[in-house]
């Protein structure tokens, strides 16, 4: 009798299955944000904002669904629906208004909150390619998250004591948004070769009277940036970094590929001292030299082979040695930013406690007195009652019809459907 085959790949109990070691709620992996980023009415956004979205999905990747692929049909219910069995953390939704707009919506699965922006300007990545002289292509450094840089997220306090234009807790809810975009690093596991990206968010602070130093403008503007790292190493003349740039490049192709000719020279010296060959030697300073501002110091990366934890030890304890002596192991490296697109200039019209709908919590142009406030909690608070009591309808008429005709699962079913209604209603209700 042949034996029965046991998967060995993702099944439960299997090396890669979900009950291997570490359950995969508490993986490292499962804890990673994950977006989605949307065009609300797929064919109605123009060819100009598809673009946009796509190019938001790369400076989001690896952690976002790049090959999303919307139809007219698909409403906000669809995607709220996949994102907790996917693990969406976020969603992204750009849409264009009858003015001609373009909004962009970033909320926070399950319950909110939602943070509504009007995109002012933006800039695609191909129209930033056509504008360097040497532009970056697409490499290695999408598969990993890039790095989140914040600044003036706080603004500073006000001189006379007044109370801010934007509320201090909304600082903070944008700024703890933002920073769960993208994976949290750790300084003693991630490694310095794997952050190759970099995305700047820069708030525009607002403006204030030079006479008495109210603020005059209460808009909350956030540009938008995305750069890739770049490092080389300093104190090398150029005829040196052709010579490495040639190594490598033979090593790849398995050739001569590159390599300077040094046929007519009497000495390799020539090559590297004098200025007329190989475009300059040690003797212009500002060919080898850079900005002090863009050196940083790095320890040099060294492959070892796996040895004996005596010998190890030993290696250690020379390397500590060298370093007590000033050999180090330390390089110097110059670090260049080259842009990547897109560029994004965003202005926050509102900010709402649910998943694109529920009670305003702030809104720039409309501002409301304390007995407005206390009425809108009065209301909320009244919707809430009654959505508990759907609920609690609800929950009597399944055990009702379980009693009367005794199969579950078609009555389940007809409740999941009737609940789903019902909640799609409300929700329209409410927008």
């Amino acid at each position: 009798m042949a034996r029965r085959r046991t998967k060995k790949r993702t099944h439960v109990g299997a090396r890669n299955g979900p009950s291997n070691g570490v359950p995969a709620a508490t993986s490292a992996a499962s804890r990673a944000p994950r977006s989605m980023v949307i065009r609300s009415g797929a064919g109605e956004v123009g060819p100009s904002v598809s673009q946009l979205v796509k190019d938001v999905r790369g400076m989001m990747e690896p952690g976002t669904a790049s090959r999303l692929k919307e139809r007219k049909s698909n409403k906000l219910r669809d995607y709220t629906t996949m994102a907790g069995p996917l693990g969406v953390s976020h969603l992204l939704l750009f849409s264009r208004s009858t003015t001609g707009n373009t909004n962009l919506r970033l909320a926070l699965t399950p319950r909110g909150p939602t943070l509504h922006f009007r995109v002012e300007k933006y800039s695609l990545c191909k129209d930033i390619q056509k504008a360097m002289k040497h532009p970056k292509g697409g490499g290695k450094e999408y598969l990993t998250a890039p790095l989140l840089v914040m600044n003036n997220f706080n603004s500073p306090p006000l001189v006379d004591g007044s109370t801010p234009v934007i509320p201090r807790h909304l600082e903070s809810l944008t700024t703890t948004i933002f920073q769960s975009l993208f994976p949290a690093i750790s300084p003693q596991s991630t490694t310095l070769s794997s952050i190759r990206r970099v995305v700047l968010l820069n708030r525009e602070l607002p403006k204030s009277s030079s006479s008495t130093g109210e603020v005059e403008d209460g808009s909350y503007i956030i540009n938008l940036r995305h750069y890739a790292i770049t490092t080389k190493r300093t104190g090398l003349s150029r005829g040196i970094r052709c010579l490495n740039a040639a190594e490598k490049l033979s090593k790849e192709r398995k050739g001569r590929r590159g390599l300077p000719n040094l046929g007519k020279l009497e000495d390799v010296a020539d090559y590297f001292l004098d200025p007329a060959i190989a475009g300059g030697g040690f003797t212009s300073g500002s060919e080898s030299e850079v900005e002090t501002d863009a050196e940083v110091e790095v320890l040099e990366s060294k492959a070892r082979k796996a040895t004996s934890r005596a010998h190890s030890e030993a290696t250690r304890v020379g390397d500590r040695e060298r370093s007590q002596q000033g050999g180090s192991g330390v390089e110097k490296k110059a670090v260049k930013l080259i842009e990547l697109g897109p560029r994004l200039r965003l202005r926050m019209i509102k900010v709402e406690e649910g998943v694109c709908g529920g009670k305003v919590m702030w809104h720039e142009f409309l501002s409301k007195s304390n007995e407005e406030v206390k009425s809108m909690e009065n209301i909320w608070e009244e919707r809430r009652r009654e959505k508990e009591e759907r609920k609690r309808v609800q929950k009597e008429n399944i055990e009702r019809k379980r009693k009367e005709k005794g199969k579950s699962g078609e009555v389940d079913e007809e409740i999941v459907e009737e609940e789903w209604d019902n909640e799609g209603s409300e929700r329209e209700a409410e927008e």
